[in-house]
């Protein structure tokens, strides 16, 4: 269950917005700069809206470049949706920086080591538990199962 829905909408919005234009989240995150902050305060008035619409304006008012990271387009396997992938970033925020204000946990973690680990779908990394995946943040490195 979703305890903290600005955070879950916050990460796959940025997710979203890293797919659509073929860029590495942690650069979302960096370019959407201080509209990341306004995206989880008002995440209840732009989840009223098409994801598709929300992502257009931030990619827009962000000026958001179109890349060359496509890691759905080198998936083998199922790829799983940005509502998925959103959940997986914003527990292992809430595992890994309990006390830190959510703006900062999801710089921390999106920018981190362990992002493009996740964001590879051809890996099973994004299934595993939340409590596996914050003990491998934890440790800075994958663990043996």
């Amino acid at each position: 269950m979703i305890s903290n829905t600005a955070l879950f909408y916050t990460c796959s919005l940025v997710e979203y917005i890293g797919r659509k234009t073929h860029n590495e989240r942690s650069l979302v995150v960096q370019l959407l700069g201080t509209d990341l902050d306004r995206i989880y305060k008002f995440q209840d008035v732009f989840h009223c809206e098409p994801i598709e619409k929300v992502a257009d304006d931030f990619i827009q008012r962000a000026k958001i470049p179109v890349g060359n990271f496509d890691n759905i387009g080198t998936c083998k396997y199922t790829i799983p949706n940005y509502w998925d992938i959103g959940d997986v970033f914003s527990r292992l925020v809430e595992d890994c920086f309990p006390e830190m204000n959510d703006i900062d946990g999801i710089h921390a973690v999106f920018c981190s080591w362990i992002a493009p680990k996740i964001m590879n779908y051809n890996s099973d990394l994004f299934y595993q538990s939340r409590e596996y995946l914050a003990e491998c943040f934890k440790a800075g490195e994958i663990l043996a199962a």
